[in-house]
Parts: structure tokens; sequence; C-alpha cells
């Protein structure tokens, strides 16, 4: 899909934008499965007043999206229209250690860092986020969570920027968070949170935090072009197994492939396209629905527009097999 650039339209302000600004730029490049159309218009900003004025310059009725590392992403064939907004580390990633067992990370500080740099400082209570394959913008906004911990009893405090450019103060309870999912304010975008863990002796976190590493290693396939965990664990049931039961393991369509390692990744084999790997998941939704009754929900954040002619039906409207290998 084209876009047509909406650069021309900004002439008024656009000058005063110290950021990275990129029409029609190649989104597939920054995403880890590494699939998706264009941005019709990618922002990176400079710092958190660059981001504001942007924001605030911005015509209301362009259209917003917000990425981070890209790991736990879909972006579809046809790309995103409107303004594609990833914040860089190198003015995003920043991590500080605060008094009270705290840390305040940017939005764009990878989720390793600060359990790194917790652990450092003799932080416990931030170590599962060495097992989450994003940055710490993304964990905010899907309260992301792992081996037990989920980011909602952690994070103690969030600043961000509205869509009108002002800059925002954030508490826990204005999240409304809730299993993978937050609540809070529409159209913020997250530049930094404090998270606060507990008092606890530094070579014991970071133990803890090499055994997650292997354990992650010995049974996640982190070395390859993947979206992490593709869908959430329905009450009671790990969706991985549901998978599994269902037959799906290895399941390949075109080049997407669900994992052999772990069931409940999708992998992007070498030429896979946005549309083989959400009809392969849509695949995998089919026939786990047609083995167990249970319907999976998609864990991985799908966005963009279609191909034309290469749209991908819920449950596939019953066609479950057409194109499986």
């Amino acid at each position: 899909m084209s876009f047509p650039d909406l650069l021309p339209q900004f002439s008024g302000w656009i000058g005063g934008v110290r950021g990275k600004l990129i029409a029609d730029y190649s989104i597939a490049k920054v995403v880890w499965f590494r699939v998706g159309g264009p941005a019709q218009l990618y922002f990176e900003p400079a710092d958190e007043a660059d981001l504001a004025y942007f924001l605030k310059n911005l015509p209301a009725d362009i259209r917003v999206t917000v990425i981070g590392l890209g790991s736990n992403l879909l972006i579809r064939d046809g790309g995103i229209d409107g303004v594609v907004i990833k914040l860089p580390a190198k003015a995003f990633g920043g991590v500080e250690v605060l008094d009270g067992n705290r840390v305040r990370a940017g939005a764009g500080l990878p989720d390793v860092k600060i359990a790194t740099a917790a652990a450092k400082a003799g932080i416990d209570g931030l170590s599962f986020m060495r097992g989450i394959p994003g940055a710490v913008g993304g964990a905010l906004y899907m309260n992301a969570g792992c081996y037990g911990t989920e980011t909602k009893e952690r994070v103690v405090s969030l600043r961000g920027v509205t869509r009108e450019g002002e800059i925002i103060e954030l508490s826990n309870t204005d999240m409304a968070y809730e299993y993978r999912k937050s609540n809070g304010p529409k159209g913020v975008v997250f530049t930094s949170a404090v998270f606060e863990g507990v008092a606890g002796d530094s070579d014991e976190i970071l133990a803890k935090m090499r055994a997650i590493t292997e354990q992650r290693e010995s049974t996640q396939p982190t070395n390859t072009r993947t979206g992490g965990s593709t869908f959430k664990n329905p009450d009671g049931y790990s969706a991985w197994k549901l998978v599994d039961e269902a037959g799906c393991r290895a399941l390949r369509i075109g080049d997407a492939q669900v994992s052999e390692m772990h069931t409940n990744f999708l992998i992007n084999l070498d030429a896979a396209s946005a549309f083989d790997i959400e009809t392969l998941g849509e695949t995998v939704r089919a026939k786990v629905r047609e083995k167990h009754g249970i319907d999976l929900v998609w864990e991985i954040r799908r966005m963009g527009h279609f191909a034309d002619g290469r749209e991908v039906r819920e449950f596939l409207d019953g066609d479950v097999f057409a194109g499986v290998k």
C-alpha cells in the first residue's frame, strides 16, 4: 500500500522538530518478525520535549501508533497510516537507581537492562523482566510478565505525553491493570516509569537472572524471527499445551511456522509475510477451538492494513486447513 506524504501538510511547524522524521518508512526493519508494510510517517523524537512539541502540533485527525522494540508486534503487509512513533534508546533508555529500592527507567530501555541495573544495586523483585523480550514502554502498556510476576506488581508511577502534547504523571491505580492489559488514559505515550522492588543480595539476584536466561534459551526460540508469546493463557490452561494437543507443533504456512521448541511461538523461517504469520495464528486458533472448545486470544499486537486481497479472517470462518503443511 502506498500512502500520501504527510510532511507537506506540516510545513508551518515541522521545522521545530529535532528528531528523525522519515516518510514511507519500511517498518519491517524495526520489528522482530521482520515483516510488514511501510509507516506513512516514522518519528523518533530527540527527547521528551521534542515528543511533546510534535504531538501538540500534530493535527488531531492523524493516527498515532507507538511501538517499542517490536518484539511483540505483527505489522500487516499494507502498512500503517498516520505516524508511527518509536522512542530511541539514546534519548529514552536511561536508568537511575533511587532511594527506597526504586528504579526510574526510560520507556525505550530494554527490559533486561532495568533488571540488570536493579540486581547490581541489590534490588530484588525486578529480575522477572530479564525474561521479557521488549522495552519498558511495552511492558507498561501491556502489563508484561513472566515467571509468576507482572509489571503491575512493581510499577509505582509513570510519566508520559498526551496526544495534546501535555506531560503528565500517572499512578499505578490510574492504569487499571488487568492480565496482559492496561486501561489508562487513551493516547498517552509513556516516556518513563518508577519501579519498586525489595532489598536483596546482588549476587543472588544475578544468579536468579542467569537461571531465567538459561531456562528461556533452553525452552524458547530466542534466536529466531519471532514475536514472543503469541496467545494469552486462558484461565486454568497453558496456551502452548492447548496448541500442542491440537496437533499444531511445527505447523507451517509458507515460511511461517509454529515453533517446534515452544508451541506458543510463531516464527518467520525466512521469507514469511505478515499474511502468512497471521493466517497461521488464526489456523492455530481454529484448531484449538475445534479440539478443546477454547478460543485463544492473541497476545501479540497486530496492527496496520491488510494488503489488497490478503485479508485474514478470524478463525478463518471455518476454512481451517487451507494452505497448511
